[in-house]
This record gives C-alpha cells, structure tokens and sequence, in this order.
C-alpha cells in the first residue's frame, strides 16, 4: 500500500493493509523536543526533516501533541507547526495527538482545523484531548478560569458542539444556527461524478478510560497513549472494543497507541538517550520542566533514590536498542494488545538521532523508499 494511497483512506480502509512486513500501519507523534543547547527553531527544523523523512518511507501519518510550558517542548501550537508541515508534504496524513478541547472555543478549533482542510484535502486529522497538557496554573492561563474540572466534565458537550461546527449542521432554532465555520466542510466531485462532502476525521485520545468509552459510543476512533500510561493500555482497549457501536465513522473498532521507540545504530547510544528522557520525565513530575538534558549532563547527574526508581520503571516502558531489538518489541507489543495502528514517538536529545530512528525502524520493516516530489 502506498503512501498516496493511504493519504485519505478511512480507518476502516487502512485496517489489514500495509507496506513492507510491518505487521500494521505505522505513524509519528512528535513533540518538536527541543535538547539543552538547542532552540525551538532547531527543533522545528527537525520536524520538517521528519515529516519528510517519514513521508517518503511510507509511514502513515504525523501527528503533533500539544503542550503548553514546557520548555523542551515546543508544540504549544499544532495548528500552526501542522499549516508548515502541510507546505513541506504531499501525501503523509497529518493531525492533532492531539488538540486539548477544554482549552479552546469548538467554533476556533473547527476554523483552524477546516483552514488546514482546505490547505491539504484529505490529509488532515482531528485529534482530540480532554486533558490540559500542562499544568494546573498555565491551564487556568488558557481557559481564563480557576475551574479546571468543568472544562473536562463538559467534554462530550464540548464534542458534540465542534462536531456540528465541522459539519456546518446546527439545526434550525439552535443559537449557532446561523454561526459557520468558515472555511467549512469541502465540497468535491469523484470522476465519476459522485458528490461528496468531507472536513477532516475526529479522533479521540487518552490515557484512562474515560475518552475509551466515549469513543467506542460514539464510534469514532481511539488514540491510547501507551506511551505513558502503559499499565492503562489493555484495560482501555478492551473498554473501547466493548464499547463500540457501528457508526457513519467506522463499522469496526480501529485502535492507534502512542508507543516511545527509540532506534539506534550503538545500542548503548540508545539506553543514553532512554536515560535523558527519564531525567526529563522526573523533572517534570517534580514541577521542574527543561529543555531535554544532553546524555553527559544525565551521567553527571546525582539521581536521588526516589528519582533513580522513577527513570528505571519509566524505561520499562520504551522500546528501544538497535533496529532489529526496536522491531521485535514493537511486533510484541502490537501482539498483546491488538493495536491497529503504532504511532512512534522517538525522543532524543539530537534531531539528527531522531531522524536516525525512523530510518532505522524503516529499514527493519523494510518499508520502501518513495522520492518526495520537489
């Protein structure tokens, strides 16, 4: 299956078909990590070399995460990074993983998401979070409240009112009745003359199961961040599955996890950078959030004991090592829980390390190379 043919295939088209011997399709989640020494301008460079990289090698789809105060994090707008990636792209789907709902008006996230629409037919997706992606000062900042818990209890409201947005549907008697999202749904004609009207897909994340449930009742499809809520992973898809109920969306559950890969040519280069993310991870648990430390700062690091079990149980949870050790976890892991889709996030305190991973993870499924049109 090619690239160009998966840029505007539905879940439901994709599930059982892909490239090389990758045993479902695979995708990328990127953060835009920016390393201690480095800028967001580096990182979002890194990003375009990804989303290209990873174009051409078939990889399904790019999704941005976003995040808010987080220095070693520079997607605070995936709007934005995804309107660039989308001028860098031709074939690649590329969405939210995803856009936190609670933070934002529906009526703006359906204008954001209907431009990019319009700028890339076909290859946009809607992600969907009810967390805040931050912490709790920066996203009372957002939502201009103290209330933090009322946005993610009004989430379904809040779900259902962006969805009419996108389908330009209110109907008649509602308040938005005569309130559009402009640009809206697109208009378009198959060669054989069949009209049809499409805005992008809406996906559901989570790391509980919550947004599980919701999903599997609405029959949308579920993005499980097993990235870092592995001990939730199983429970929540089995929750989603049981859940589901056929849809205009899908006619089967189609499950995606988040799953942090890390390849590398030097297995020990791996385990350094599996490090770095740790001490990142527990620096930010402890409310002190940095740019991602380089491996040198990590080994001259003093790790308190609590810090020490907090990063080795956190490495538990990344595959990585050398390509074939990379592709044998992700087989696994695809295996137990039954995922239909991997999105692979790969964290490293270097873009070019970064990059590295992807063509390595590439190689190992033998995932062919398809130029990138100028």
């Amino acid at each position: 299956m090619t690239a160009d043919e998966t840029a505007d295939a539905t879940p439901d088209e994709i599930r059982g078909r892909t490239q090389g011997t990758a045993p479902v399709p695979l995708s990328v989640l990127d953060l835009v990590t920016v390393g201690s020494g480095h800028t967001a301008t580096d990182a979002l460079q890194t990003s375009v070399a990804l989303s290209r990289l990873t174009e051409s090698r078939g990889f399904h789809r790019y999704w941005v995460a976003e995040h808010h105060s987080m220095p070693g994090v520079a997607s605070s707008s995936p709007a934005v990074i995804l309107a660039h990636l989308a001028a860098h792209t031709h074939r690649i789907r590329l969405g939210s993983g995803g856009v936190m709902l609670p933070n934002h008006a529906p009526l703006v996230i359906a204008e954001q998401f209907g431009t990019l629409e319009a700028m890339a037919p076909g290859r946009i997706d809607l992600g969907l979070g009810r967390a805040p992606g931050t912490d709790g000062a920066t996203a009372a900042a957002l939502r201009r409240t103290d209330r933090l818990n009322e946005g993610a209890d009004d989430f379904p409201q809040q779900l259902a009112e962006l969805t009419r947005f996108l389908d330009d549907d209110f109907p008649a008697g509602h308040p938005y009745h005569r309130i559009h999202a402009i640009p809206g749904p697109i208009q378009s004609t198959s060669p054989g003359g069949v009209q049809s009207t499409h805005r992008p897909p809406i996906w559901l994340l989570g790391s509980s199961g919550f947004s599980a449930r919701l999903a599997g009742v609405l029959g949308l499809p579920f993005a499980f961040a097993h990235h870092f809520s592995a001990q939730n992973t199983v429970p929540a898809l089995d929750l989603y599955r049981e859940s589901f109920q056929p849809s205009a969306v899908l006619d089967a559950p189609y499950a995606l996890i988040g799953v942090s890969a890390l390849a590398t040519d030097d297995e020990k280069e791996a385990r350094r950078q599996v490090m770095a993310l740790g001490l990142s991870m527990a620096r930010l648990r402890s409310g002190r959030p940095g740019l991602f430390p380089a491996p040198e700062e990590v080994e001259a690091y003093e790790f308190s004991p609590m810090e020490r079990e907090f990063v080795s149980s956190w490495m538990t949870n990344i595959v990585h090592g050398t390509a074939d050790e990379v592709r044998a976890g992700l087989d696994d892991l695809q295996k137990r829980t039954g995922a239909d889709e991997l999105m692979l996030v790969s964290h490293a305190h270097r873009g070019d390390l970064r990059l590295r991973s992807y063509e390595l993870i590439a190689d190992a499924y033998e995932l062919p190379t398809t130029p990138n049109p100028n």
